[in-house]
């Protein structure tokens, strides 16, 4: 596996003014989505247009999901696919502790590969064991509702 450069960035967690803009950009933008296929955005500096932008309807897309998140006051981030996380950062992204990761990393739960004495794994790749560990959580879940209803348990 050859190595990956990216730039993992600091989450931004918004502020009440913040919220309440993004809220505002984020209905306003999302009409939108469905008859675009690029948007123009101007930038504006001091009433004056500064520069008129294009941006394809995927960024369009990720930019109304970002700015819908910051509405509720989530903090955001920005990760490449394929960007190498160290454990630390994958435990993290998990909410686990570093040591639960790297037992699974030795259990081979998530693939990774080593950069010397340390450990890298992609972040598809955590994504990929997230989704597999939740979609298992949710059929426990269904199957234990289930069988409270087949108890009478008031489910």
């Amino acid at each position: 596996m050859t190595a990956i450069a990216s730039r993992i960035y600091e989450p931004v967690l918004p502020d009440e003014n913040d919220r309440e803009l993004a809220e505002k950009s984020s209905r306003s933008l999302v009409g939108h989505l469905r008859t675009l296929s690029e948007a123009h955005v101007s930038v504006i500096e001091k009433g004056t247009t500064v520069e008129n932008v294009l941006l394809p309807k995927a960024a369009l897309k990720l930019l109304v999901d970002l700015l819908a998140e910051m509405a509720r006051g989530n903090a955001v981030t920005l990760i490449p696919v394929h960007a190498e996380l160290t454990t630390q950062q994958a435990a993290d992204l998990l909410q686990v502790s570093r040591p639960f990761l790297v037992g699974l990393l030795d259990q081979k739960k998530i693939p990774f590969r080593k950069v010397g004495t340390h450990r890298r794994v992609l972040f598809k790749d955590l994504m990929d064991y997230k989704q597999s560990i939740d979609a298992k959580r949710s059929a426990v879940l269904d199957e234990l509702t289930k069988q409270a209803q087949e108890l009478n348990q008031g489910y």
